[in-house]
């Protein structure tokens, strides 16, 4: 198995947080007054917040929508988060 980058790793954080998010929709979907589903919810929404806004800092935009600069298109000026880095 090849060892990950710094990068990689944090962006299979924010994966695995989606995939719990997108699980713990479906499950309140049908459940949704469940004190623990929704507590299950908000942690790894804060905890994908928290690794979203990591990711934004060291590595740029992770989506077309967190680009925050006036001055420049960041989306553009650098490899893309799917792209393999080098590092």
């Amino acid at each position: 198995m090849p060892i990950l980058s710094e990068k990689e790793r944090l962006l299979r954080k924010i994966q695995a947080c989606s995939f719990a998010l997108v699980e713990a929709n479906l499950y309140l979907d049908s459940h949704p007054t469940c004190r623990d589903g929704l507590a299950y919810f908000a942690r790894n929404k804060a905890e994908k917040e928290k690794l979203v806004a990591e990711y934004n800092e060291k590595y740029g935009p992770l989506t077309i929508t967190q680009n925050n600069s006036s001055k420049k298109w960041e989306w553009v000026t650098s490899p893309f988060p799917w792209e393999r880095s080098v590092d």
